[in-house]
């Protein structure tokens, strides 16, 4: 099987490039990886799936939002974050869907803020929500086709609380994360599903 991971060198990207063991992994960065592709240019991403030929499954762990307080985001903070976590990952599903053959599985990642927002979240909890949104309603037209969309919701990672300087306690562990991932690429039953990756924790 044949798996694109994009965002593959990030903190989450590179625990599913390694809990997808024995797979065919593509993995896809920005300026690095097997190839390189930017989730908000569709021509890059054009590009990416007619490099890459044929595939059985697509995880995205990329997408960039900002962090800020409501009072110091910009207008242009909240485009960048849609144009970027939001539209770049409607561009992987709506340009990668046009390359997808039946069985073809295509993984998104939102975040706890979607549901559990924290002060300066605004842009970010906003975008995640909607990429859970999207997930659902692609899900449901591409299902004819039988291509699954699910999306992963992760919470705070340890490793990334860990280079903030924060308490690691309330993360989660990337490796742990990754295991949601597998699931929704390996498990056919599993469409226009929102998994929280925290229900992975004791496993």
């Amino acid at each position: 099987m044949k798996v694109i991971v994009i965002g593959a060198s990030g903190t989450i990207g590179s625990a599913v490039v390694t809990a997808l063991q024995g797979y065919e992994v593509v993995r896809v960065g920005r300026s690095s990886g097997d190839l390189n592709a930017d989730i908000a240019n569709p021509a890059s991403l054009q590009s990416l799936f007619k490099a890459v030929g044929s595939f059985h499954a697509v995880v995205c762990a990329a997408g960039d939002a900002k962090f800020k307080p409501l009072d110091a985001l910009s207008e242009e903070d909240f485009h960048f974050s849609f144009n970027h976590k939001l539209m770049g990952q409607v561009h992987v599903v709506r340009i990668g869907s046009q390359f997808a053959s039946p069985g073809v599985s295509f993984t998104l990642t939102s975040g706890v803020l979607a549901g559990e927002p924290v002060p300066g979240s605004a842009a970010i909890s906003i975008v995640n929500a909607g990429i859970e949104a999207f997930g659902r309603a692609a899900a449901l037209e591409l299902k004819d086709r039988q291509i699954r969309v699910n999306t992963v919701s992760p919470p705070w990672v340890s490793e990334t609380l860990q280079a903030m300087g924060q308490d690691t306690s309330r993360g989660l562990p990337a490796a742990t994360v990754a295991k949601a991932y597998l699931e929704v690429v390996e498990n056919v039953s599993l469409d226009g599903q929102v998994v929280d990756a925290r229900s992975y924790a004791k496993i």
